[in-house]
């Protein structure tokens, strides 16, 4: 992904304060992390072709572990 700094401050944009921009940062970087992880499966399949699907999981193990896991979570409020 993009190394390139953002781009000058534009005069007529609120400034945000250090706590706010510290957490868009962080969800940008969450954001960038998840994209490159989906790049390099699809170069992986580019290159190599599909995995077989003897080696898969099928969706409903993978949901289920997925809400076993949302389950086990702390309650958080909305």
């Amino acid at each position: 992904m993009s190394q390139q700094p953002a781009p000058a401050p534009v005069p007529d944009r609120q400034p945000l304060d250090e706590h706010a921009a510290e957490s868009a940062r962080a969800y940008a970087a969450a954001e960038r992390a998840k994209t490159d992880v989906l790049a390099s499966v699809l170069e992986d399949i580019a290159a190599n072709g599909y995995p077989s699907p003897e080696s898969g999981v099928p969706w409903e193990a993978a949901r289920d572990a997925h809400l076993a896991r949302l389950a086990d979570e702390q309650p958080r409020v909305a």
